[in-house]
């Protein structure tokens, strides 16, 4: 085998992580399979010959591709739009061991909401050190740091995280008796049980892209969440259980096609956090048929 092959072995190796990386510091699937291609590209050019540790090198290139794409996204941006929610990733629910562990290692839409508004360089430094464990010696250079201020970096997202996008509750069943009983009260316009269910400081945010501008907002409060929630409850007879970023969430589907997909943040048995994607033009391109299955 020669050196060529047997580093697109280790890439393949390595792919899931790779792109586990990209879709942190992105928040997009397309991005980060353009980065991982980049990657690819820039190794099988730099051969690894003198490369020890053949995980954390691939995991350094993704990383500063990532980066570079990154910050000229946030160039190109002329005015942040507020919320715009990353690409959810959708899973089916089950009842089985591979749930905890899909939710052990997701992302949260909640949290990458709030990575979308740290800097690029708080948002390279947080994920890797706290996510990947990638060593602030590491960091540094990637970002053109000292690994002391690399630290304050991460450490500076790490409360910015703490404060905006609390851990979700771990037992997914437990998240998903919350979940039904939001919908449920939704379905009957029940208020009094959609303010029960919701935390007091919950937040309400929708993405309607530019064809659904005026469904994009950002909504704060139980009682006005809950408000919200029973205008839509229309909704709540196609919504299908999925796991939306590993947590339990809801994908409503009228007439086989994806109306929106919802994300629900649930913390000490109530929900702490709800996001939902409108926007037509990237809820197109969604595979939702293993939700069929």
């Amino acid at each position: 085998m020669d050196e060529r092959d047997w580093l697109s072995e280790r890439f393949q190796d390595h792919r899931s992580r790779l792109r586990g990386v990209a879709y942190q510091m992105l928040g997009s699937v397309s991005e980060s399979e353009d980065a991982v291609q980049e990657a690819w590209l820039r190794v099988s050019r730099a051969g690894a010959a003198d490369v020890e540790n053949v995980g954390a090198w691939l995991t350094t290139v993704v990383a500063r591709v990532s980066l570079n794409m990154l910050r000229s996204r946030n160039r190109r941006r002329e005015q942040p739009l507020d919320p715009r929610l990353p690409d959810p990733i959708i899973t089916p629910e089950g009842s089985g061991p591979e749930d905890e562990a899909i939710v052990a290692d997701s992302v949260g839409l909640a949290l990458l909401v709030v990575l979308d508004s740290l800097t690029p360089a708080e948002r390279l430094a947080f994920v890797l050190h706290d996510v990947f464990a990638v060593p602030f010696d590491e960091i540094a250079p990637m970002i053109e740091r000292s690994p002391a201020a690399a630290r304050q970096l991460a450490s500076r997202a790490r409360r910015r995280v703490r404060g905006e996008a609390p851990a979700p509750d771990p037992d997914l069943a437990q998240q998903r008796e919350v979940v039904d009983a939001f919908l449920a009260a939704s379905r009957n316009g029940d208020f009094d049980a959609l303010v029960a269910v919701l935390h007091p400081d919950v937040v309400l945010r929708a993405d309607g892209g530019a064809r659904r501008s005026r469904a994009t907002m950002t909504v704060r409060g139980a009682h006005e969440v809950a408000r919200r929630a029973a205008l839509a409850r229309r909704l709540a007879p196609f919504a299908r259980p999925a796991l939306v970023n590993g947590t339990a969430g809801v994908v409503a589907i009228p007439g086989g096609t994806v109306l929106s997909v919802l994300g629900f943040t649930v913390v000490e048995g109530r929900i702490a956090a709800l996001d939902i994607l409108y926007d037509p033009d990237r809820l197109k391109d969604l595979d939702v048929t293993m939700l069929d299955k």
